[in-house]
């Protein structure tokens, strides 16, 4: 297990990264966001303004469907000791207001990956809401990433994506 906590106690984010067979991880972190449900839900679920704020995504967009649901093609880059990965994914969203984004790996550059955001409500204090954001998820990726750049990706991008969320919250609501 894996705990990353920031100095700065509003930045603190809890991961913990469990080895299944193989190469496969589970992947459990979170956060706590000092604003409400559903202004972290907006941020959450404006696929496309990924790119503007998730560490080393160059590319989110949208593709159609085959049932009219929502398919979305994201593109990550990682540099490690000098080599320099892409990893496309094309994933299925479904969502359920507030609570919930499930997504799941049609294709791409893993073997498998599926997982979801949780939100959560929470009084910080009287007047103050706060949410307690959960991103968990199983992840196998294919041989042609190596290892140590597709754990150094989880050990760091990871915490990195939910305080970018938390910091993307603050600055559209705060």
């Amino acid at each position: 297990m894996i705990k990353i906590q920031s100095l700065n106690q509003k930045s603190d984010v809890d991961i913990k990264i469990d080895k299944l067979e193989g190469r496969k991880r589970r992947v459990f972190a979170k956060t706590e966001i000092p604003y409400t449900l559903e202004q972290v839900w907006q941020v959450i679920t404006n696929y496309e303004a990924f790119v503007e704020f998730i560490p080393n995504m160059i590319g989110s967009r949208r593709l159609d469907h085959p049932t009219g649901g929502i398919r979305l093609e994201q593109v990550r880059t990682k540099s490690l000791v000098g080599i320099k990965i892409s990893a496309r994914s094309v994933v299925d969203i479904e969502e359920n207001f507030p609570n919930f984004v499930h997504y799941q790996l049609v294709e791409g550059d893993l073997k498998e990956f599926s997982g979801y955001w949780r939100l959560s409500p929470r009084q910080s204090s009287e007047t103050q809401a706060e949410t307690e954001l959960i991103y968990d998820f199983s992840v196998l990726p294919k041989p042609i990433i190596p290892t140590p750049i597709f754990e150094h990706f989880l050990n760091n991008d990871i915490p990195a994506s939910l305080l970018a969320v938390r910091q993307r919250v603050e600055k559209l609501f705060g």
